[in-house]
């Protein structure tokens, strides 16, 4: 019997008939349903976005049994949540951690803040492919290293729980009573000198040591498992299809999403160009703003290969034109000049930028221009960077993204 408000009841398990049934392969019959929506894609009959979408697929169940095996509230552990091998819409510049946690227990999360530019800590009722829709309200709470007062490098200790411990005068961050799980962030602009946190969580409230897994509970989680695919990619195939239908391609849609970062304003828009084509992003930079990047994704909203393709850019390492904007370009061949986003063979996918904490929210624009005409389409003084030029940086981001922790 599943225990009420037990780390199962919370993450949506259904109980089985045959619970100890020894055919693995019925209970993956749900991994069908993520196969099946490639009918909600832009392509459904394209060989290409099918295989992509299978790959897709076998990425979040891979990804699904940190979900359900790893830890539970009662004995929490941090898990990868999204990286460079995850990449189901993570920003490139962020390593994501998840943990389960239960909004009537008490945490603590402890450690070195590093000095990556942004530590950041969300918590909410469930994690994103756990349930067939995200609650509302969601149980929404977020703090960052600036909110606590972190400074670089600084050895520190967070309470979390519902209410502050009584008595208690060191840092505490709230969370919702029916939480159920923790996201954190570790959001860097310098990729080659940024040092990432170290940290670890415990539950304070007295529980019992972690037990094996009973036959039922083993073949729930995998059940589980099953049905997670499907229920990740119609969440995340919603949010970019809906920047589609809304403004078409090549423009830009600002939005600030309930449930992520308060302090953040995205830019999302859907790209589509020829081969022989490009397209040039363009916007001001806030007078004030802590931190911004740009990343592609592919159509299925997955980040583009980014270790070995720069098919992002942040703050750091943006170039500006001499008129203070900056412009990017997004082609197949390198165009020879700053700033280029590779799409990584693909010519539609998504493109999203991120205002964060800043004084105001420019909304780019895209130009399509054809490829032979790049250079006129930029300010005449826009630098050429050489193949050996571009080999070398992306060598050192190749480097430093690998020295990351992935987990």
């Amino acid at each position: 019997m599943v225990a009420k408000n037990s780390p199962l009841e919370a993450r949506g398990e259904s109980r089985l008939d045959k619970p100890t049934d020894k055919d693995l392969l019925p209970r993956l019959s749900p991994l069908q349903g993520a196969m099946d929506r490639i009918a909600e894609t832009w392509s459904p009959e394209d060989p290409a976005y099918q295989a992509d979408v299978a790959r897709q697929t076998m990425t979040s169940l891979s990804y699904a049994y940190f979900m359900y095996f790893h830890a539970d509230p009662e004995h929490p552990d941090w898990a990868p949540l999204w990286n460079p091998v995850f990449t189901l819409q993570p920003n490139p510049d962020d390593i994501y951690l998840q943990a389960p946690i239960r909004g009537d227990l008490r945490y603590r999360v402890s450690g070195n803040r590093g000095s990556c530019k942004i530590l950041s800590f969300t918590t909410q009722k469930v994690l994103s492919g756990t349930v067939d829709e995200m609650p509302q309200p969601s149980g929404h709470n977020e703090v960052d290293c600036r909110d606590l007062g972190l400074e670089p490098h600084q050895d520190f200790e967070v309470i979390f729980s519902a209410e502050r411990p009584q008595g208690y005068d060191g840092l505490w961050a709230p969370i919702d009573p029916e939480a159920g799980g923790m996201m954190v962030r570790y959001r860097m602009y310098d990729w080659e000198h940024e040092v990432d946190p170290v940290l670890s969580i415990e539950c304070l409230d007295p529980v019992p040591p972690k037990p094996r897994l009973s036959p039922q509970q083993i073949y729930q989680r995998i059940d589980q498992m099953a049905r997670f695919p499907a229920r990740k990619t119609g969440l995340y195939y919603r949010m970019q299809n809906g920047v589609r239908e809304r403004v078409g391609f090549n423009v830009f849609e600002p939005v600030q999403y309930a449930g992520a970062l308060a302090k953040q304003v995205y830019w999302p828009a859907c790209f589509q160009f020829e081969a022989d084509e490009a397209l040039i992003i363009e916007t001001d930079i806030p007078d004030q703003v802590d931190y911004w990047n740009v990343l592609l994704n592919d159509p299925y909203f997955n980040a583009l290969e980014y270790v070995y393709r720069q098919s992002s850019l942040n703050g750091h390492q943006a170039y500006r034109s001499t008129d203070g904007r900056f412009r990017a370009v997004i082609s197949l061949a390198d165009p020879g000049v700053p700033n280029w986003l590779d799409p990584a063979g693909y010519t539609e996918g998504g493109i999203y930028g991120r205002w964060f904490d800043a004084g105001s929210a420019p909304c780019p624009t895209i130009r399509r221009v054809k490829l032979k005409a790049l250079r006129s389409a930029l300010p005449a003084d826009t630098p050429v960077v050489t193949p050996e030029q571009r080999a070398a940086a992306l060598a050192r981001r190749v480097r430093a993204c690998q020295r990351r922790r992935r987990w």
